[in-house]
């Protein structure tokens, strides 16, 4: 008798800890690695919400909570909602999880049947169709380009839906291409969702306070109000906070599909760790002035790697709105061949040739399901940043 899940044979380890673990190993080895893989602030969790959870942890908060989160973190979450976004919900409406990944992993988990389909806009980030296998749904992928700045047209989305479409993710801005959706261009899609109303919407909104120049952020439960009863929006503490450790992600939603998830929970990891709840509260409540100077410091880092890379050769890489990455194209570098001799069919093989040839690690766009491209997080040193893309100019260059 076989011992593992046929099930997992339909998915695949993360691409994105791949090549970050890759990286981490070869630098172990003694190799000059910089590793642009790694989706994470490099910046340190603020002072305020370290205390917070210091103070937790010495007034003996140290105990277990409900499945999906203390009552203080969930109304913090509402009061976040609605300052935010201007969207109501109650605490019973909430769900808090181990990171945002276990919350979208509950909600596909609680809602898909055999047959369901989820749409999912490509260039994705890489766990959404795994995520959909596990729950035994099926991934329907709806390729942007380009050309329409790796964003979903109405039309396409148009296409994707069919009787059996249960889900729609969307996540603006995005992981891996940065882009993100205006108000204008979001309400062309939830058009869309409103002549297909047996299409629910998962939003990731992971996102939302990285944002640049004069972007103006906004979630589809707040630009078409109707979709509010069929709308999971997805949150968390991770980026904006420098939080990714710490693993606490949460939703709301109609609160029939909060207690499915809640279900699921309780019989996998039951309730996110105390302390990291705690701390939670505080950044949800406590001073977001650090954010606008840290966006400050990740748009300049934007701005230096958009133009060296579109300095180098058989590179072409846009401008981003917000998140911490950019995806350039490498379409002018297939098929040649690099300066250790390998031969450059893919973006994959891009990728492995400059982490073996200048130790330059960055995730091939296969993975996110947009060739020829890759994806480069600018979320570290300055230094680092111009090091690396001097690496990959000359790596470029050097091809033939």
């Amino acid at each position: 008798m076989e011992l593992l899940s046929a099930t997992l044979s339909r998915v695949k380890p993360s691409p994105t800890i791949a090549v970050t673990t890759k990286a981490a190993e070869l630098k172990a080895a003694g190799r000059d690695i910089i590793g642009l893989g790694a989706g994470e602030p490099d910046f340190d969790t603020p002072q305020n919400i370290k205390d917070a959870a210091v103070a937790a942890i010495a007034s003996g908060k140290t105990k277990y909570t409900a499945v999906d989160g203390i009552p203080e973190l969930k109304q913090a979450i509402c009061e976040k909602f609605q300052r935010d976004n201007g969207l109501s919900y109650q605490p019973s409406q909430v769900s808090v999880g181990t990171g945002g990944k276990q919350i979208l992993y509950n909600a596909l988990m609680a809602t898909l049947n055999e047959g369901d389909e989820v749409v999912i806009p490509a260039p994705y980030w890489v766990s959404y169709p795994d995520m959909v296998l596990l729950a035994g749904g099926t991934p329907v992928i709806a390729e942007a380009s380009l050309q329409t700045g790796f964003k979903l047209t109405a039309e396409q989305l148009e296409e994707a839906i069919t009787d059996r479409t249960k889900w729609l993710i969307f996540n603006s801005p995005s992981n891996p291409t940065g882009a993100g959706y205006t108000r204008d261009e979001l309400k062309s899609l939830t058009d869309v969702l409103m002549r297909h109303p047996h299409v629910w919407v998962m939003s990731d909104d992971m996102y939302e306070h990285l944002v640049y120049d004069d972007f103006e952020f906004c979630t589809p439960a707040q630009v078409e109000p109707a979709l509010y009863d069929r709308t999971l929006t997805v949150n968390g503490v991770s980026k904006a906070y420098a939080m990714t450790g710490w693993r606490i992600g949460y939703a709301a939603g109609p609160e029939k599909l909060i207690g499915a998830m809640r279900k699921v929970q309780s019989q996998s990891t039951s309730n996110p760790c105390t302390i990291s709840q705690w701390a939670a509260v505080e950044a949800l409540n406590g001073t977001q002035d650090f954010i606008a100077p840290n966006n400050k410091m990740f748009a300049r880092r934007r701005d230096l790697v958009v133009e060296m890379l579109n300095a180098a050769e058989g590179v072409r890489c846009p401008v981003p709105d917000g998140a911490f990455y950019v995806y350039p194209s490498i379409s002018g570098c297939i098929g040649k061949t690099s300066a250790g001799g390998r031969k450059i069919t893919d973006d994959e093989a891009f990728a492995t040739a400059l982490l073996e040839e200048t130790g330059v690690a960055v995730v091939f766009g296969a993975a996110f399901g947009l060739s020829p491209n890759f994806r480069v997080s600018y979320a570290t040193s300055d230094a680092a940043l111009k090091e690396a893309c001097g690496r990959i100019q000359d790596f470029c260059a050097a091809l033939t």
